[in-house]
């Protein structure tokens, strides 16, 4: 049976394939922040300027696509976590990474329902994202402030329950650190207060 390409098996692209596949992903990000994660491929391509063809050569799926144009930001994201990793405590970077989560599912409408897809997708910033959040949800177990049987699995559904509420008026912005605060000392070692 044939693996699916990967983003890893590509080979270098020339310049003008570059530019096509950079003006598609600045055109999806354009169109998803309007119209959220199920606009039109045919809308995307055409803003973009390019054939359908084109973007499904570059991007075979709807959810690869969502991959790419998330990629950045989840690399960005397990960055600043690693670079306050010595100023925060186990518990403290956890929460912080999952509050920033939230933030990143939250970015389009019908991001957070894709997003456990999302991330299994063969970027970097997906990669990043799932291999930061498992380091930390270890860290934190080491630490004995996260029950050992949490999943990085089970963070995910945090992650997407919360930005679902959100994208769908269940709750306001402004609770989202409570609702992390909530999961997260649902998961905890010790009892909530």
């Amino acid at each position: 049976m044939k693996n699916k390409p990967s983003a890893t098996d590509e080979t270098p692209l020339r310049a003008d394939a570059i530019r096509n596949r950079e003006r598609i992903l600045e055109a999806a990000e354009q169109m998803f922040i309007e119209r959220g994660a199920d606009v039109s491929l045919d809308d995307i391509a055409r803003r973009a300027g390019v054939g359908i063809g084109t973007l499904y050569r570059r991007f075979p799926t709807r959810d690869a696509l969502l991959a790419a144009t998330s990629d950045e930001r989840l690399l960005s994201l397990a960055r600043a976590s690693r670079a306050r990793d010595d100023r925060l405590e186990p518990d403290a970077s956890i929460r912080v990474f999952v509050k920033e989560l939230v933030t990143h599912a939250s970015h389009y409408r019908g991001l957070a329902a894709l997003l456990g897809t999302v991330l299994q997708s063969d970027t970097p910033g997906c990669h990043a994202g799932l291999e930061e959040g498992r380091r930390l949800l270890q860290r934190a177990q080491k630490a004995g402030t996260v029950r050992k049987d949490v999943s990085l699995d089970d963070l995910v559904c945090i992650v997407t329950a919360i930005s679902l509420a959100l994208e769908q008026g269940g709750t306001a912005r402004s609770r989202v650190g409570h609702l992390v605060d909530l999961f997260l000392g649902g998961i905890g070692n010790t009892p909530a207060t």
